[in-house]
């Protein structure tokens, strides 16, 4: 079975994530949301610049609990930090019902980013969600115990309806 890998792709927007969090006078307008599910876990940053305003929200749900909770700026990014530092990545295509996709021994997470630097002609895009592996074996590994192929993306790069590289 043909799996596109994403350690490269996600070296790349884990800088921009990082320039992102860091320099956010750089850009025009954003409008970034990561949901990262590890351990049972869950860690949102989400925030969004539109006509020179910024909102914000950074929160959590520790595997113990149930009701969100407020986290700072600074420990969302870093769980995703830490996420996008793991070896290799495989995508979910968005298609499909195979649940093992999900399974919760993976951290994965969902990115919905654009953003338009300032200076840029145009607008940037993106909406994928990742499944984080120590390295390719793990990865390859994880995709040939799948039963449903169609749930993981085999060719970059990826333009589907729900989910899609840049564009």
């Amino acid at each position: 079975m043909s799996v596109g890998l994403y350690a490269d792709y996600v070296t790349d927007l884990r800088r921009l994530f990082s320039e992102l969090d860091r320099h956010p006078d750089l850009f025009q307008s954003f409008d970034a949301r990561l949901e990262l599910a590890a351990a049972g876990g869950l860690v949102v940053y989400e925030t969004k610049r539109r006509k020179g305003q910024t909102d914000s929200l950074y929160y959590g749900r520790s595997a113990a609990t149930v009701a969100n909770q407020q986290i700072s700026q600074a420990a969302s990014f870093a769980a995703s930090d830490r996420f996008f530092a793991l070896g290799q990545f495989v995508a979910l295509t968005g298609i499909g019902a195979q649940t093992r996709a999900l399974d919760g021994q993976y951290p994965h997470c969902a990115v919905n980013f654009s953003y338009r630097k300032k200076g840029q002609p145009k607008a940037m895009s993106m909406l994928m969600v990742f499944i984080g592996f120590n390295d390719e074996a793990d990865a390859l590994a994880y995709v040939s115990a799948s039963d449903d192929a169609s749930v993981f993306v085999a060719e970059r790069p990826y333009r589907g309806v729900r989910a899609y590289e840049w564009k």
